[in-house]
């Protein structure tokens, strides 16, 4: 079975999102007919800190990273998400509103489900509201290790810490070490470790130096010593 919508380009959009993964194609199909579609260009916001939050947003294609802005106006990056991901599921069980700004790294197409639809599918299936916690969990695991470490002065053990992580989510094993391919800007890279954007771009310089890194154009590093760059955090 497949979705009518034209966005989703004839693919179940549900299924790509782990925490549908346990259902069968009727099922998909279902909650797919549920769902609203929306294009979001690189840069247009999805939503911003303080609006009225009613839907959980499903990734199905693009990147959109999580901010907020701290006392003295800097934005601060909580989480980088890609395809499967989804967000906005706080919110789900109580009249609030968002407690952080999603914005389209890139062009994006972004599925929707408002929170009465959301709260039917958990009913219906509590496993999903289950893998939901899992998931929810593992994020405010991540954002608790990410304050640990904007707390300390050592730059290097930041901008370590960011490129584990992107190696851990985006990183691919090749002959010539585990490739990854940025999503995000060098002033993205300074907005998720507080660190400034030239001491980023003179500290990635000083790894590739050190030969824990190779820097391939400003979108590709390749991870030369991994293990290094754990001992740095």
């Amino acid at each position: 079975m497949n979705c009518n919508c034209d966005r989703c380009k004839n693919q179940l959009c549900a299924s790509k999102v782990p925490i549908f993964s346990n259902l069968n194609n009727e099922e998909l199909l279902e909650i797919v007919n549920m769902t609203g579609h929306n294009n979001y260009s690189k840069g247009e916001n999805i939503f911003l800190e303080g609006d009225e939050a009613e839907t959980l947003y499903l990734i199905n294609e693009g990147k959109i990273k999580l901010y907020k802005y701290t006392k003295d106006g800097k934005q601060q990056i909580l989480h980088i998400l890609s395809e499967g991901d989804f967000f906005g599921e706080l919110n789900l069980f109580k009249n609030s509103q968002y407690g952080f700004s999603a914005e389209a790294i890139g062009s994006s197409k972004i599925c929707t489900l408002t929170k009465d639809k959301m709260k039917s599918i958990i009913l219906s299936k509590p496993e999903i509201g289950i893998k939901i916690l899992e998931v929810v969990g593992d994020r405010l695991s991540k954002v608790e290790s990410l304050a640990q470490h904007l707390a300390t002065n050592d730059v290097e053990s930041r901008l370590a810490y960011l490129l584990v992580d992107m190696m851990e989510s985006y990183g691919k094993k090749t002959a010539k070490g585990i490739e990854i391919e940025l999503p995000i800007s060098r002033e993205d890279m300074s907005n998720y470790t507080g660190v400034a954007r030239e001491t980023i771009s003179r500290k990635l310089k000083k790894f590739e130096e050190e030969g824990y890194i190779k820097l391939v154009g400003t979108k590709k590093v390749i991870i030369l010593e991994e293990e290094v760059l754990r001992d740095l955090i």
